[in-house]
């Protein structure tokens, strides 16, 4: 079980999570944390990693607190959304380097294999493309199975018979019982595989339920449908709450480029 409680942070004047109360109690299911970009999402995954400290709160896995600790760590997977690899390093050695730190089981050859990556295991990081960066990197954040995973933007760069292997293995993962979170922007990938979202926005939970629910809520045919509907209707009323005309004008020109 992931629990935030009250949750709030700010960097500056700017208020990134405003009170946030979520909780993540079913295993086997698949949440989507979607929002446009500077909703919030980034920071409260990496508020539960322990990478940003909330300012008010608490969060707790499994009933446990995770202030001031580590080892819940250990029962999570993660994917960070940009991953930074030592270009001089071969694929080879990074996966070795990675194994020899953490010790225990590994599935990185089921992985390899899964991804195709054997062509690539002695060429040096540096060279390689984005979309098989990307693939290294889901190798990396998943050789350990743990209970928990967390994947950001895990499409990002991935071709049409990767994403088929990825989405097979989140199928797996949500088989065996585990607890899957993933932020994207592609909606697509959200309404085939989600079985619940949960949409921030300034900071705010604005909905959380299933696919269908904030299809039929916003009378929507598609998610991406659904979601520009919300975003138009905050639009209309930070417009109608701004007293500048410029002042709204930028206010709506910031949110459709995030959206």
């Amino acid at each position: 079980m992931i629990e935030f409680k009250n949750i709030e942070k700010a960097f500056g004047k700017n208020e990134v999570l405003q009170g946030i109360d979520l909780r993540f109690t079913q295993t086997g299911r698949i949440s989507a944390v979607l929002g446009p970009n500077g909703s919030g999402k980034t920071t409260l995954i990496k508020s539960l990693l322990g990478m940003v400290l909330p300012d008010e709160g608490s969060i707790e896995v499994n009933g446990q607190p995770i202030r001031r600790e580590w080892a819940y760590r250990n029962q999570i997977d993660y994917l960070p959304q940009i991953a930074r690899f030592p270009e001089n390093l071969r694929v080879a050695e990074l996966l070795r380097m990675i194994k020899d730190i953490r010790g225990g089981a590994s599935r990185d050859e089921e992985l390899i294999k899964r991804f195709g990556l054997q062509p690539f295991l002695d060429k040096r990081l540096g060279t390689l493309s984005g979309g098989t960066k990307q693939k290294v990197n889901l190798t990396l954040a998943l050789m350990y199975a743990r209970p928990i995973v967390i994947l950001d933007e895990p499409t990002s760069g991935l071709d049409p018979v990767a994403m088929i292997q990825l989405k097979e293995l989140i199928r797996q993962e949500k088989a065996h019982g585990k607890m899957v979170l993933i932020t994207t922007h592609i909606m697509s990938f959200v309404e085939e595989m989600a079985d619940e979202i949960v949409f921030l926005l300034d900071g705010k939970i604005y909905f959380r339920g299933s696919v269908a629910e904030i299809k039929t809520q916003h009378q929507a045919e598609g998610l991406e449908e659904a979601i520009a509907g919300i975003l138009k209707g905050q639009l209309s009323a930070t417009a109608r709450t701004v007293a500048e005309p410029k002042s709204a004008l930028q206010s709506i020109m910031s949110h459709l480029q995030t959206a």
